[in-house]
């Protein structure tokens, strides 16, 4: 791509690194790119951050034809910058975006763009332990007017964030709420996809959880209400005896990229792993046994999240005394140590910015 620069007359001051939180700073720069029927993907871009004006009109305000992605940049030891899958992220926004029936954005013209803006705002990565340049891509329709169709035109953009840790626990267990009256997603809908819609409907199941005290929500299945899905926007896996038990990819449940890379990483460990229906009332009875030895949720944000108990219908199951589990551990620790460049990426899963 032909890329153009606009450089911030005003450049903001850096954050504290050891309180970057999550989601709260943006960097000077974004880049855009556009897309019409008779231009296909057009204009790419490196622009001050800012406001995108928007007619009132705009389609996507009215019937949600949007998606995103996140992904990360990190520094290695050697101060080089680098990128984990982001093919991966690239293919599922094409598939986010077929779903939504909206401009796909090809592999190689999304991975450039992370690339260009990642490279042009480098200063801005974080090298405190545990932080990293989360990158954000959205796509959206742009079309002004008010009638049910695929847009005519979209817009897709990368904004840049420096962070820390997701939840503020960082990798402490957690307390899970098993959601048994909301529903995230069924098959046949956008469950797979990362669309905003799939996101604002888990809202109210989240604010019920954090009433009860609970940091996050357990999904169930959206038919029969019985099947464990996902656990708040991330994967989840468990433990139970010596095989690691997760959903399978049937259409209702995100193809994570970390869900991808745990899968490889514990099989070459030589566990065996599931990708099966598991039942509630079945994890439960390995919760009141003993044989749930572990449960992690998995994703970019916050790499693995450790469960330390579940909540079902009142029924309170803890799971390993509370504490982190020795394999949640061990995978956080390897795949945090491929991603950040501590260990040897024998998967040859991160790209080096040049």
């Amino acid at each position: 791509m032909e890329i153009k620069i606009e450089r911030a007359k005003t450049l903001k001051q850096k954050p504290d690194q050891n309180n970057l939180g999550f989601g709260k700073y943006f960097t000077d720069h974004m880049f855009m790119i556009d897309w019409d029927q008779d231009q296909g993907w057009h204009d790419a871009r490196i622009v001050p951050y800012g406001p995108i004006p928007m007619d009132p009109a705009t389609m996507v305000l009215h019937y949600a034809q949007e998606t995103f992605e996140g992904l990360k940049a990190y520094r290695n030891p050697n101060g080089d910058i680098l990128l984990f899958r982001p093919e991966m992220n690239a293919r599922r926004m094409i598939n986010s975006n077929k779903r939504i029936c909206m401009a796909e954005l090809p592999e190689e013209m999304f991975v450039e763009a992370v690339e260009a803006i990642v490279k042009y705002e480098q200063d801005w990565i974080p090298t405190a332990p545990n932080t990293s340049l989360y990158i954000r891509p959205v796509t959206f329709a742009t079309e002004a007017g008010v009638g049910v169709h695929p847009a005519k035109s979209y817009k897709f953009v990368i904004i840049l964030s420096p962070v820390g840790n997701y939840y503020p626990e960082g990798v402490n267990p957690v307390k899970i709420w098993v959601e048994d009256e909301f529903v995230r997603a069924v098959k046949g809908g956008t469950g797979f996809t990362k669309c905003g819609g799939n996101y604002a409907a888990s809202i109210a199941a989240q604010v019920k959880a954090e009433q009860n005290g609970y940091t996050q929500v357990l999904w169930l299945d959206g038919v029969h209400q019985k099947y464990v899905e996902e656990v708040g926007t991330m994967n989840v896996m468990f433990l139970i005896n010596d095989t690691v038990v997760t959903a399978a990819l049937e259409g209702s449940v995100l193809p994570g990229v970390t869900r991808d890379s745990i899968i490889h990483i514990l099989k070459d460990w030589g566990y065996k792993v599931e990708e099966r229906d598991l039942s509630i009332d079945e994890l439960m009875e390995a919760g009141r046994t003993g044989a749930l030895k572990e449960a992690w949720g998995t994703g970019t944000a916050a790499v693995i999240s450790p469960i330390g108990e579940l909540c079902y219908k009142g029924e309170k199951v803890t799971i390993n005394g509370f504490e982190t589990g020795e394999l949640t551990q061990k995978l956080y620790d390897t795949l945090t140590g491929i991603q950040w460049g501590r260990l040897e990426d024998k998967y040859h899963w991160t790209k080096l910015v040049k």
